[in-house]
């Protein structure tokens, strides 16, 4: 295969645990933590979370499995992987589009990496005891919209992010998320069982695990596959890239069962730690993006211990938020390194310093350069909706296309099955997902995204939680929960 002789001395992960650890850590980010607790909290709880297990189970496992499939037979960058393996043909651009993707990803998810840096230092300082609603709205808003305290925050977790992945695959990236993962996993564990034990919690974890199967629609189970996509990283080239480090006698379909299941509890467990507490204190989940920077912060002052219990939770944010930020600069660096011919430490240092020229202008888009706009939308809005609703479904549906229709059976099976050593009898199934579910899937999410699939108000499972878990408990399970109207997501 061409460019065999590039993959000798290539550095690659060290072993399962490596493999599950690293890789799981690209999929945990701010998309459990932060986006899938308010995005279950406006689409009807359990029944979001039932829909929710389907589709990682039926759906994104398999894509997983061919981001794995195309990185490690290429053993190259999401670029170079598709040039190696359809070459002379333009299945590159699908590549070069995800390297794009990652730029442009990573300029604003780490601005918002940079206010968990933020909400760190206010909740050490004790800044944000004796704070109402509104003022923890203005707090946040005030810094949002500044010029300096932003962009520090943003250069110092990006530096972060470079130091990390200059040192290395093994030395670097693999060294850190083995130490990082199971701390985030300790911080999540102390805040859930706080928040479970606290009066009143019961009804959060009824709301949570409870599925009222009459609220399950198109939308909700559109916002599903959306949350999906988002939290597993598909679509946007760390999966290839980390695939391609993957060792050969990794099992990937056993990988990537493991990192969706730490991916999936990741975000249930979140929202135990969440739901719980803002069932106690009377909040209400459906607060939209500022469940976790306004909502919670008032709700951490009100039970005991909630300063160090805000401190936990802001530093599991940006735990999280790191192990992210590190997959997606490899995407980059090793594009570089291996098309551009750079020294990782070279091409860590450009990548990151193009990137942070980016970033700025993404954190400044709240404020000075707030005038900048297209479409109606600042730099910050632009690029997470043209990454978010366009690029990566785009990429993720080209990438089932091309396992499914170009790349074959025959060498998916010799791939997945580590050339006949291991059995793949779910092997006709997988291909029919590639094949025909997740084009479809892919394809309604994407149309959803750009507003050409929006069904009706009145299909909308926006519901006010609390008046579901209280009307339930008068009245047994015939209850029916009532809606609201609340355009928070659009």
């Amino acid at each position: 295969m061409a460019g065999i002789s590039n993959k000798i001395d290539r550095d690659s992960f060290s072993g399962k645990f490596a493999v599950i650890a690293a890789t799981a850590g690209s999929a945990v980010g701010l998309g459990n933590i932060w986006r899938f607790p308010y995005v279950a909290g406006e689409n009807g709880g359990g029944a979001f979370l039932f829909v929710y297990l389907i589709i990682i189970l039926a759906i994104g496992i398999p894509v997983m499995m061919s981001e794995f499939v195309i990185g490690r037979a290429a053993q190259k960058n999401p670029y170079g992987a598709f040039k190696t393996l359809a070459p002379k043909k333009p299945w590159f651009l699908i590549g070069l589009m995800g390297v794009v993707a990652a730029f442009m990803i990573l300029a604003f998810y780490t601005a918002v990496s940079g206010w968990t840096l933020e909400y760190i230092y206010q909740s050490a300082s004790g800044n944000l005891i004796g704070k109402n609603h509104e003022q923890l709205t203005n707090m946040f808003d005030t810094f949002l919209t500044g010029s300096v305290r932003p962009v520090l925050w943003f250069m110092i977790f990006m530096s972060f992010t470079g130091l990390i992945v200059m040192s290395g695959i093994r030395d670097g990236i693999e060294k850190y998320t083995r130490f990082l993962m199971p701390m985030l996993f300790v911080i999540l564990a102390v805040l859930c069982i706080r928040s479970v034990t606290l009066p009143g919690a019961s009804k959060g974890i009824y709301f949570l695990f409870h599925p009222d199967f009459s609220k399950i629609n198109s939308k909700v189970i559109l916002e599903a596959l959306g949350q999906a996509f988002f939290s597993m990283s598909i679509g946007m080239g760390t999966l290839i890239t980390y695939g391609s480090y993957f060792p050969k006698n990794d099992n990937m379909a056993s990988s990537a069962g493991f990192i969706a299941l730490t991916d999936t509890l990741v975000a249930i467990i979140a929202g135990l730690a969440i739901f719980p507490a803002v069932f106690a204190f009377g909040g209400s989940p459906g607060s939209g993006e500022g469940l976790v920077f306004i909502t919670l912060p008032g709700i951490f002052q009100q039970m005991p211990g909630g300063v160090i219990f805000s401190l936990l939770f802001f530093v599991l944010l940006a735990v999280a938020a790191l192990t992210s930020t590190i997959s997606v600069l490899e995407v980059i660096v090793a594009y570089f390194t291996e098309e551009l011919g750079m020294t990782r430490k070279r091409a860590t240092g450009t990548a990151t310093i193009l990137v942070s020229v980016l970033g700025v202008v993404t954190v400044l888009s709240w404020s000075s350069l707030g005038f900048l706009k297209l479409f109606n939308k600042n730099i910050f809005e632009l690029l997470e909706f043209s990454t978010a609703n366009v690029m990566l479904p785009i990429g993720g549906f080209f990438i089932v296309i091309f396992i499914g229709w170009f790349f074959g059976k025959k060498r998916t099976t010799a791939e997945l099955s580590n050339e006949g050593e291991l059995k793949v009898r779910y092997m006709p199934l997988y291909m029919f997902i590639v094949r025909f579910v997740a084009p479809v899937a892919i394809a309604m999410v994407f149309l959803y995204g750009l507003g050409f699939f929006n069904p009706s108000e009145k299909q909308a499972a926006k519901t006010d939680p609390t008046e579901v878990v209280d009307s339930v408990q008068e009245n047994s399970l015939q209850a029916v929960l009532p809606e609201i109207q609340d355009d928070s997501l659009k």
